[in-house]
């Protein structure tokens, strides 16, 4: 091969760090970046110097909005980490950046410990069989606990956690961890900001919980591990490396969690953190094999992890770069990409060569010849690529796996101040969408409003900013609105006839549907097989199209249908006069009338919701959620004078929530909302809704 790898594969760690916002995942990468060599100072998120977190928006607001990917060297392993944001509005940002990664770094808050996003976020994770390593941060605030911390990554998370290391010192006196496989203290000298890292004795006063703790990984490892049970059974200790084997292989089985601490910010633990990412935490060769479908027979095939296998790779971000253009990040699975190789997409067919190859810090570039099985970059000038494609080889085309979204459930009206700059806003907005799957654009049929679709407020804001700054438009936006569907509460069934003469060549199709209700999150289905044996294959697309374009403008106010399953059961066909446009109409015809027997009902969008205040506000938190249709699920006390509740309220309530919840508790609760399911809205205000149609 005539280029050569940067480290083994064995030796390739891809990696992402994830939690609740504010857990310090930012400060976290930034350290790792320092102690790697890559960056020669520290950047802070308070203080917007960051490498990680480069957008205007991210450095002024002091939050992730778009996942970042670096890559750094740990001894002799190579370490590619992408950077998640913690708020719940770009959890579609965690979503694709999981779907190429082969572990996980989970950060909590050594004091809010596991947080509404913690639990959002380890799901993705789990759902993408993703080993994990925790991170409780931020061991030096008042009010952390660790143990209590673990105690909820176990009970929360359904997870097995087994700390790897306990705190050297609590709160203030917080100044190192202690090793419980090596039975030593690792104290990080403050004078060179951590880099320096003591071996020294545990204490005395530590032993005692160092003993205990070593006692229970050993346990732990026993029950999972044959080669630990002997050793546990003959009373016999286990050597560190048999630990470290054990460990490894039941991490990577998902089996366990190992949990480590320290402070981020304050460079304390950081080290061994990278330590037991390389330790623990998969190469691409312990992954499975990669499955795909062969293009043109749909075929399963796979593709197996190695520089020297046929090419394939996932794209799993689009942006557009003022300098470089449009940027396809993607992860190579099999084979090697070389600059200026033939590729192929299976999805769109077609062909094109790579240009230029980059290795990603954040928003730093540095060319590159060749990219690597296992490694993850990014590629310029692919321009008929979007999220979700898989680039390959010629020879051997595979298609793999994509990646699906949420829907957006906030909109708001977008529209240019000059009526000449119509076509430079449909562009931005176009490239935003194009960039960023879960935002939304349409046009409503009936006010001729550019409608700009997202997951929260604070997407929308963040839209509406890059609207302003990166593509210099002026514009007048509307107040959020809520992205309601429609559905049907009992099935229903509806025929339709469309006959049209013109000139002397008639028109006609006759269709018969039925609407069957189905279960939250099933969407909407199509059969036609009733009438397949009937209708040329063209038709039977056509009626499915129909169907499926009426369904998403819905019969009661134009809302989209969901939870049901359209079938076609009967069908008049004349040769002479049906054509697929006619069966098209007839399909939307007749579903209109059956979803107007099926007693449709508007839903509305229900958001999972955690505060967590001072327990003297809390009186006041629920009479206030009570106010707002919401339903209280949980209330659980923490460190005695904190609470969280848990609740689901709905979304066209929780507009300005934040600025509320302020007033209510005079600055002292937080909150996080994240969309749960849909449900029908009450009579009276879906009567209000109506009369705005």
């Amino acid at each position: 091969m005539p280029y050569a790898r940067h480290a083994p594969l064995e030796r390739v760690r891809n990696i992402g760090i994830m939690a609740h916002i504010d857990a310090g995942k930012t400060t976290l990468t930034e350290r790792v970046l320092y102690y790697t060599g890559v960056n020669y100072q520290m950047g802070e998120v308070h203080e917007g110097t960051t490498t990680m977190d480069w957008m205007v928006q991210e450095r002024e607001r002091g939050i992730t909005i778009t996942s970042a990917a670096t890559t750094c060297s740990f001894g002799e392993h190579r370490v590619n980490i992408i950077d998640t944001p913690g708020h719940v509005d770009f959890t579609a940002e965690v979503e694709r950046s999981l779907r190429v990664l082969d572990g996980a770094v989970a950060v909590f808050c050594g004091v809010g410990g596991v947080q509404a996003q913690s639990e959002t976020v380890w799901r993705q994770a789990r759902k993408h069989g993703i080993p994990v390593v925790a991170f409780v941060n931020k061991m030096d605030r008042v009010g952390a606990d660790f143990q209590a911390v673990v105690a909820q990554i176990r009970d929360d998370l359904g997870a097995t956690p087994v700390p790897v290391q306990v705190p050297f010192g609590q709160e203030n006196e917080f100044c190192g961890v202690v090793d419980l496989l090596k039975n030593e203290a690792i104290r990080f000298d403050e004078a060179d900001f951590g880099v320096t890292m003591h071996r020294v004795a545990i204490p005395t006063h530590l032993q005692e919980a160092a003993t205990e703790g070593r006692a229970f990984l050993v346990e732990c490892l026993a029950e999972v591990d044959d080669v630990i049970m002997e050793y546990y059974l003959a009373d016999v200790e286990p050597s560190v490396g048999e630990l470290q084997r054990a460990l490894r292989d039941a991490t990577l089985a998902a089996e366990i969690v190992p949990v480590t601490c320290g402070s981020a910010f304050r460079n304390k633990g950081v080290q061994p953190l990278l330590q037991a990412v390389v330790d623990y935490l998969p190469s691409p060769l312990d992954i499975c094999d990669i499955v795909g479908v062969e293009t043109g027979s749909g075929q399963a095939v796979r593709r197996h992890v190695g520089d020297d296998e046929p090419f394939s790779a996932f794209v799993f971000k689009v942006t557009n770069d003022r300098y470089a253009g449009k940027l396809a990040f993607f992860r190579v699975y099999s084979g090697t990409a070389e600059k200026g190789m033939p590729i192929v997409n299976p999805r769109t067919g077609g062909r094109a060569r790579l240009g230029r190859l980059l290795q990603v810090h954040a928003n730093h570039r540095e060319d590159c010849a060749a990219i690597f099985s296992g490694d993850i970059a990014a590629a310029v000038g692919l321009d008929d690529v979007a999220t979700g494609d898989t680039l390959c080889c010629l020879e051997r085309p595979i298609e793999l796996e994509g990646v699906l979204f949420p829907e957006p459930v906030v909109s708001m009206a977008v529209e240019p101040v000059s009526s000449g700059d119509g076509d430079l806003l449909a562009n931005a907005l176009a490239a935003l969408a194009q960039e960023d799957p879960t935002i939304g654009v349409h046009t409503d049929c009936e006010t001729g409003q550019k409608l700009v679709s997202g997951m929260g407020e604070l997407h929308l804001e963040i839209i509406r900013d890059r609207l302003l700054r990166e593509f210099s438009l002026r514009i007048n936006v509307g107040k959020p609105q809520v992205a309601y569907r429609e559905t049907v509460t009992r099935d229903g069934a509806g025929e339709a006839e469309f006959a049209r003469q013109a000139g002397g060549i008639g028109q006609y199709a006759h269709v018969t549907v039925e609407v069957l209700m189905r279960g939250k999150g099933h969407g909407v289905t199509v059969s036609t097989d009733a009438v397949n044996n009937r209708l040329p294959a063209d038709f039977c697309e056509a009626l499915r199209t129909g169907l499926l374009e009426a369904a998403g403008t819905g019969v009661l106010a134009g809302f989209p249908l969901t939870d049901l399953h359209l079938g076609v059961t009967d069908c008049i066909y004349r040769p002479t006069e049906s054509t697929e446009a006619t069966f098209r109409i007839a399909g939307a015809m007749a579903l209109r009338k059956a979803v107007e027997q099926s007693s449709a009902v508007v839903l509305e969008p229900i958001m999972m919701t955690e505060i967590t205040t001072p327990c003297d506000f809390l009186g006041d938190i629920i009479a206030d959620l009570g106010s707002r249709r919401g339903q209280i699920t949980e209330i659980d006390t923490r460190n005695g004078d904190e609470a969280r509740v848990l609740g689901h309220v709905p979304l066209a309530s929780l507009f300005g929530y934040a600025t509320a919840l302020r007033s209510l508790t005079k600055g002292r609760a937080c909150f996080s909302a994240e969309p749960c399911h849909f449900e029908p809205v009450p009579a009276a205000i879906q009567d209000e809704i109506l009369k705005k149609v």
